[in-house]
């Protein structure tokens, strides 16, 4: 997909952070927009920041873990606008704690928005994007954690690494099909958005988290210092993302070092060797 102007985005996620970097990074190539989140409140603040036309973006609040609001959200899409052209599915949770203390309710959060929410993406917009038979894209945000394994982040990983998985699936159907549809997945590694609260954001049929023992602390902390030192900013991450959407990239890795971690992992896994603790770089 190299053509933008005037074509049809939607971001789920767009509230803050990425997704809201790639609500901006949309808009300046005369993108119409679709933005959508679980906070309504904070879609109408995103909106007011981007100083969009109202014409040219619609909000719709979604929780992306849930199919039916998904569903939804795609209806409302091709209702406002007659065509989707680039589908980001975007949102995401952090949660760090020792996988034995995930609890149930733990997992099926974080699965359910990480993966179940690319998931119901895919499965709700991209038919209607093919039929259209126009050229078309796909970005799913994985993270750098979808090609690494950091301790303390068990479902965090897993739901990431299955990301990463899906867009591997769909992009190896999609070019069987020889379908005019592109698919990326973005794998950044620390970035200072806000993912290390997402406690704040956890719907109330989840529960709450249970009481985090010494260790599940200290992962905890040691994940928001993490984000918080980033060096490469959300706008850069989006700015990269759309470079490479233009170019049919398909693993796109903002920060250089990953790709050195990614290369000692999978030379452990082909070597049968013990696998080494991983830690995702937070340097460019």
């Amino acid at each position: 997909m190299q053509a933008f102007s005037d074509r049809v985005a939607v971001i789920t996620g767009g509230a803050g952070g990425i997704g809201l970097a790639l609500a901006r990074q949309a808009l300046a190539r005369d993108m119409r927009l679709v933005l959508a989140d679980l906070d309504a409140q904070a879609l109408e603040s995103a909106r007011r920041q981007l100083g969009a036309d109202p014409a040219r973006v619609l909000l719709h609040a979604a929780d992306v873990s849930r199919d039916a609001d998904v569903a939804a959200l795609a209806d409302a899409a091709f209702t406002r606008f007659g065509a989707v052209h680039l589908l980001c599915n975007n949102a995401g949770v952090g949660f760090s704690r020792l996988a034995t203390e995930h609890s149930a309710a733990d997992w099926e959060w974080v699965i359910g928005v990480n993966l179940f929410g690319v998931a119901h993406g895919i499965r709700h917009f991209l038919p209607r994007m093919q039929a259209a038979g126009a050229p078309g894209h796909v970005l799913n945000t994985a993270s750098a954690a979808g090609l690494v394994s950091t301790p303390g982040m068990s479902a965090y990983n897993a739901s990431k690494q299955a990301v990463v998985a899906l867009s591997e699936t769909l992009r190896a159907e999609l070019q069987a099909q020889q379908s005019p549809i592109g698919v990326s997945v973005l794998c950044p590694a620390w970035v200072p958005t806000a993912i290390h609260a997402s406690e704040r954001v956890r719907p109330p049929r989840f529960g709450h988290a249970g009481d985090a023992s010494a260790a599940s602390a200290a992962y905890a902390q040691g994940m928001e210092h993490a984000v918080q030192a980033g060096r490469l900013s959300a706008d850069d991450i989006a700015r990269i993302a759309f470079d490479a959407i233009a170019q049919q990239r398909f693993y796109i890795l903002p920060h250089r070092r990953i790709a050195q971690a990614v290369a000692e992992r999978f030379a452990q896994i082909a070597q049968a060797a013990q696998p080494q603790t991983a830690v995702a770089p937070e340097t460019p």
